[in-house]
């Protein structure tokens, strides 16, 4: 009896095994559907307004398109890194900017919460909060922070998202003309449809202020789709990465390094007043120490 209960017991564990398996490849491969060309749309409205300031004026409603490349950076058994290359302009001369970046972790502890006016608090998850889950990290277009959730991939139904809520910085199209606020609290939704992928948002504006509670002024509504083209729409976009992408890997390699610490990250918002993606793209940061010496000028101590 007990050589049959332990028989019993052994084939339980490998088929929870195998289950474990086959669920994170299904993960991996819905992941891995964020990649390639895409006309995007970026849609974003200010849907319920809180504040209690008689003259509050609410963000306009923002619209924009374009085609974006997302590179396949780094495909590893606990890792897919994306990079994401926006190109606008005409097809014959068209711009390339470097844009996000998201990198998966299977199963990953530590994470950097937003905690507004540039700091990023360390945070150290157990193993069992982090079981079977992803991490998606989100980087600026320098590869400084930005946001970073962890969660689980759902399959269900013929639907593949992941849904996190995370804090992150005010966006671009919002900190150059807003100051009302200091915190946006993300609620990301990623799934994958049949003509590529959506990025749905339900985003809160906050005003976090040290030894008080946190103050709601408005909600927002993102919802930015990624229908999916033939790669060769975004061949300029691609051949800049395959120009340009060694130098990103020497950023990308400091970056690990500031992060690898794992402490509380203060960083500067300007240096020589710019900000630090207007170094990045200018000429002079080429090699592994002028990159590393531009970066410490920005991570206070």
């Amino acid at each position: 009896m007990k050589r049959i209960l332990f028989t019993l017991l052994i084939i339980s564990i490998g088929l929870q095994t195998t289950a474990q398996t086959n669920k994170k490849e299904l993960d991996k491969e819905a992941i891995k559907k964020m990649c390639g060309c895409f006309e995007v749309t970026f849609n974003f409205a200010e849907t319920f307004n809180y504040s209690n300031d008689s003259l509050y004026k609410p963000s306009k409603n923002k619209v924009s398109k374009g085609l974006e490349w997302a590179q396949l950076v780094t495909d590893k058994e606990d890792q897919i890194e994306i990079q994401h290359l926006l190109q606008v302009g005409s097809p014959e001369q068209p711009m390339i900017v470097k844009h996000w970046r998201q990198n998966w972790l299977y199963e990953n502890t530590n994470l950097y919460s937003y905690n507004a006016d540039n700091v990023w608090t360390y945070e150290n998850k157990s193993a069992d909060e982090v079981a079977g889950q992803w991490t998606q990290k989100v980087y600026q277009v320098d590869d400084s922070p930005r946001y970073e959730g962890s969660a689980t991939w759902v399959h269900v139904d013929g639907k593949s998202y992941w849904e996190n809520i995370a804090n992150a910085p005010l966006p671009r199209r919002e900190y150059t003309t807003r100051s009302d606020y200091n915190l946006t609290v993300r609620g990301n939704r990623q799934e994958i449809t049949p003509y590529g992928w959506v990025h749905d948002q339900d985003n809160s504006k906050v005003v976090r202020t040290a030894n008080q509670e946190d103050r709601v002024i408005a909600k927002e509504k993102g919802y930015n789709t990624y229908k999916r083209v033939d790669d060769s729409k975004c061949a300029a976009a691609a051949q800049w990465w395959v120009d340009n992408q060694e130098k990103w890997a020497l950023v990308r390699t400091k970056w690990d390094e500031v992060y690898n610490k794992n402490k509380d990250l203060h960083l500067e918002q300007k240096v020589d007043n710019k900000v630090l993606y207007k170094h990045l793209f200018g000429e002079g940061y080429e090699d592994q120490k002028s990159i590393d010496q531009l970066i410490e000028s920005f991570v206070k101590e």
